[in-house]
């Protein structure tokens, strides 16, 4: 079992040894560890930190853990129960609050749970305050508060309504163009918080919702990462519904995959590309996305006459990057999108309106729709990890070997062809080596991932 320490959060799997897994020990050491670097970042004598879950099975328990671990630390609590990543994120604005702790491990399967960290803004962490966070958790330097200084605890549950209200007021959200549309979506929410976020959602835009794993147990129906292996059966209910298309979310809801109405997949890499397209057609600007991403980003941005940039991997990447070149949308090829007309996180509630009202002025199916983008075909593997092997070691060989081409070492190692890419990099969730890339077909993308992969075997 597995404990990951990173500037982002910590995320582990249930049960087991402290120090090895997510533990109750581990989660209010953390917890603490988190509390200790909001109460340093002022002088306040008093600050509120907001938290939310998925449904995962876990973490109801995690969740208490972590209030009670707050509250011992002098901090009021605000507890959005089950929710969503962009709705806490949201939420932190709405409560003014100091900071804000997600409860979830996003795509990874049930057994795994972490701690996602945010600060006042309600965007992750960046590098520098991840370190001190685990700094503090490493020495254990915990001040705990005194028995009238404890801090209070309330359970609020209204964010997730008023989140869609805020996704209905932006405005490039067409709420009169997707109602006269008359879609019918099939939803697929892996039973977690997308089921009680996204088919609101929709009906708030009149669209008629097919629900399919959309109770909020925790009990994954099938690996909860949007991937097109794990979704045959939404692709085979939209086709049986006569739906106009599916939409997908993992337990937290912050990656939204697309199903055509043929069942065929829209592609997690092109979430993002349709729905800058459409913002960009509105409004003239610049996207960023990261290295893993598809260069159909890049070509739609370039068509409406804007610069696009690429980041190293994770989201609080994408962000520095989005606000150093005034991005007015970008995100992650894994079907996250960020809007900051909304707020600086992935958010499939946004994405999913941005979307549908592409969808709905552009008089098109979904596929008809998919084929007016560049064609790209990517190949997502990884190699998994034992602690003997040297990561650092094999990426530099790599980069090595390949001197020649056009190489990018800002994370992990990028290597740019004419018509093709690679990019490897040592997972900050799992661990494992993940290798990406993209060519014009699918058999090349394979094969050149199965190149790769054979490269990296040998140095092993």
């Amino acid at each position: 079992m597995t404990l990951i320490k990173s500037i982002s959060g910590i995320r582990g799997t249930i049960g087991g040894n402290t120090g090895n897994n997510l533990t109750p020990l581990d989660t209010v050491k953390f917890a603490a560890a988190y509390g200790m670097w909001l109460k340093q970042q002022s002088t306040k004598k008093e600050y509120k930190v907001l938290i939310g879950r998925d449904a995962r099975i876990s973490g109801k328990m995690v969740s208490s853990l972590i209030g009670n671990t707050l509250v011992g630390l002098g901090i009021d609590v605000v507890d959005a129960g089950l929710s969503t990543t962009p709705t806490v994120e949201l939420a932190v604005q709405m409560e003014e609050a100091d900071g804000g702790i997600i409860i979830t491990a996003s795509h990874n399967p049930k057994q795994w749970n972490a701690l996602k960290l945010l600060n006042h803004k309600g965007e992750f962490l960046d590098a520098v305050e991840g370190e001190k966070v685990l700094k503090i958790a490493k020495d254990e330097s915990f001040d705990f508060a005194e028995v009238d200084d404890l801090g209070i605890f309330r359970k609020k549950k209204n964010f997730i309504q008023k989140h869609i209200n805020a996704v209905l007021n932006l405005p490039l959200v067409n709420v009169e163009a997707i109602k006269s549309a008359n879609f019918k979506v099939v939803v697929d929410a892996v039973n977690s918080t997308g089921g009680i976020s996204i088919p609101p959602l929709l009906e708030k835009l009149g669209v008629e919702c097919v629900e399919l794993y959309c109770e909020p147990n925790g009990e994954f129906p099938h690996n909860p990462e949007p991937l097109k292996e794990h979704l045959t059966d939404i692709s085979e209910l939209v086709v049986k519904e006569k739906a106009n298309l599916g939409i997908v979310v993992d337990p937290d809801v912050d990656r939204l995959a697309l199903v055509c109405e043929d069942g065929s997949m829209f592609g997690e890499e092109y979430t993002l590309v349709a729905c800058a397209d459409y913002v960009l057609g509105k409004t003239k600007g610049n996207t960023v996305s990261n290295l893993s991403s598809s260069r159909a980003l890049r070509d739609i941005t370039l068509k409406h006459g804007g610069t696009y940039e690429a980041s190293a991997v994770g989201e609080v990447n994408v962000v520095e990057l989005m606000k150093n070149n005034n991005a007015i949308i970008g995100g992650e090829g894994n079907g996250g999108i960020i809007y900051p007309e909304s707020h600086y996180g992935r958010d499939s509630l946004v994405g999913v309106a941005l979307f549908l009202s592409h969808l709905a002025t552009s008089k098109m199916s979904c596929k008809e729709l998919r084929d007016t983008y560049p064609n790209y075909y990517m190949s997502k593997n990884k190699i998994e990890l034992t602690p003997q092997i040297n990561v650092d070691e094999i990426l530099n060989t790599i980069a090595i070997s390949y001197k020649n081409e056009d190489v990018i070492a800002i994370d992990g190692v990028k290597i740019n062809f004419d018509n093709e890419w690679v990019h490897l990099r040592k997972s900050n969730t799992e661990p494992i080596i993940r290798i990406y890339t993209e060519s014009t077909t699918q058999k090349l993308a394979d094969e050149l991932a199965l190149r790769f992969i054979t490269e990296i075997k040998d140095i092993i």
